[in-house]
């Protein structure tokens, strides 16, 4: 007979060993242990808790961002290859570029440029207006003559006219009239030699040291100067808003006198607007200004060049340099809007960036360094927005100071990470 087997009971399922008092006694120790260390801070060790919560926030200094340096090639320039010549720019200190600058010259009519200057600081003109009035006279006829016998060059006069200084001085800056610069001389200051008085003292006064004023209208071959000394001249020349305005116009209407044409057939012609020729029996002489366009803006050169055979070569010269100086100036931004140029980071994990909050650029010449110096400050506890220091931009003599803005806050590390950081803010 077969037996029949019972089947094997079900598994029960083991039941989980219950963690022993000593495990449950480690896990509190562990968690309680360390909220038992910072207690004992606060209540046991209260001198190392006040310390540690009332520790001052060091400060942060900061990394910072040293652009280098920008300078482009250096500008070829179309030299004269004769005469003496200079050429310098408003704005810009020293000479672009010369050659024999410091070689004296006869300036000849240029040296009404002198005395132009000289009877406008005695005479002002107020800006719209004319000036005073002049008359004229027989004896004005007779200098006329004067100058005609002495192979000088002449504006017409007639006697019994009036004529305002501005009228006056149009007739002796455009067609370069040698007469109106005796008369306007003797009207000004009494006497040839009470204007020559104070002239010598003007050019002095304005470092021309090695300028010589002999005459009114520059007719001796004893007036002479340098090509360094008469970009200066040109310069306070168009400081003077009446003269800067006279020697930029083509021709002039003057009752009683005419249509007077100036003899500087550069103007209009490669941005010349400006300023005075000179001619004597040897050589061809003209100071000019120029404005060139460079990016937004123009620059403006004041140049000459001195001991030309005829015009027509001192013209061209002239043409060539501009053509060639003109493409050395360029705009560099130096520093842009928003861009960053130090960083801070604190030891709690806290980040800034000083930014720029304004653009800089400077309009340079040729091969000029642009250098960019930052001054980022350290600091401590600062809001987003807060000033962080400058960016100097240096440029020859150009100087633009950009200030800088904190973009981020640091704060304090708080409770938490001074208990738990000993030391960290030392």
């Amino acid at each position: 007979m077969s037996r029949t087997l019972d089947p094997a009971p079900p598994a029960v399922p083991a039941t989980p060993a219950r963690p022993s008092p000593r495990v449950y006694r480690r896990r509190r120790i562990a968690v309680f242990g360390t909220l038992g260390v910072l207690l004992a801070t606060l209540i046991g060790g209260g001198a190392y808790a006040t310390t540690t919560l009332t520790a001052p926030v060091p400060e942060h200094a900061p990394v910072v961002v040293d652009p280098a340096p920008i300078a482009a090639t250096a500008q070829a320039i179309a030299q004269p290859g004769f005469g003496t010549w200079a050429v310098g720019a408003v704005g810009f200190d020293g000479l672009l570029a010369a050659g024999g600058q410091d070689t004296p010259m006869p300036m000849a009519s240029i040296a009404k440029v002198v005395t132009a200057l000289v009877i406008l600081e005695a005479h002002p003109i107020p800006a719209g207006e004319g000036g005073p009035g002049i008359a004229y006279t027989d004896a004005d006829i007779d200098l006329y003559w004067d100058m005609v016998a002495q192979n000088g060059s002449v504006a017409p006069v007639a006697a019994g006219t009036t004529l305002s200084l501005r009228q006056s001085l149009e007739a002796m800056m455009l067609p370069s009239g040698n007469n109106y610069s005796i008369s306007l001389a003797q009207w000004a200051f009494g006497s040839v030699d009470a204007y020559l008085e104070r002239a010598r003292a003007w050019v002095a006064e304005h470092g021309l040291a090695n300028t010589v004023i002999a005459d009114t209208s520059g007719l001796s071959l004893e007036n002479t100067s340098t090509a360094a000394d008469l970009v200066t001249l040109g310069q306070l020349a168009l400081q003077d808003p009446t003269l800067a305005e006279i020697v930029a116009t083509k021709q002039v209407e003057i009752p009683g006198l005419g249509t007077l044409e100036n003899s500087n057939k550069l103007l209009g012609a490669h941005g010349v607007d400006g300023i005075k020729t000179g001619t004597t029996d040897d050589a061809a002489n003209l100071l000019f200004s120029a404005d060139v366009p460079v990016g937004s803006g123009s620059v403006t050169l004041v140049g000459v060049l001195l001991g030309g055979a005829n015009h027509p070569q001192v013209r061209e010269g002239i043409a060539d340099m501009i053509e060639t100086i003109a493409p050395g100036f360029h705009e560099v931004v130096a520093v842009e809007d928003g861009s960053t140029l130090a960083t801070y980071e604190t030891a709690w994990g806290d980040t800034a960036t000083a930014r720029a909050t304004e653009s800089a650029t400077v309009v340079v010449w040729s091969d000029t360094p642009v250098d960019v110096a930052v001054s980022a400050e350290p600091v401590t506890l600062a809001a987003d927005g807060s000033p962080a220091g400058t960016a100097v931009v240096t440029a020859g003599s150009q100087r633009v100071e950009v200030p800088l803005e904190l973009d981020g806050t640091l704060d304090d590390p708080g409770t938490w990470w001074r208990l738990t950081n000993p030391g960290g803010l030392d």
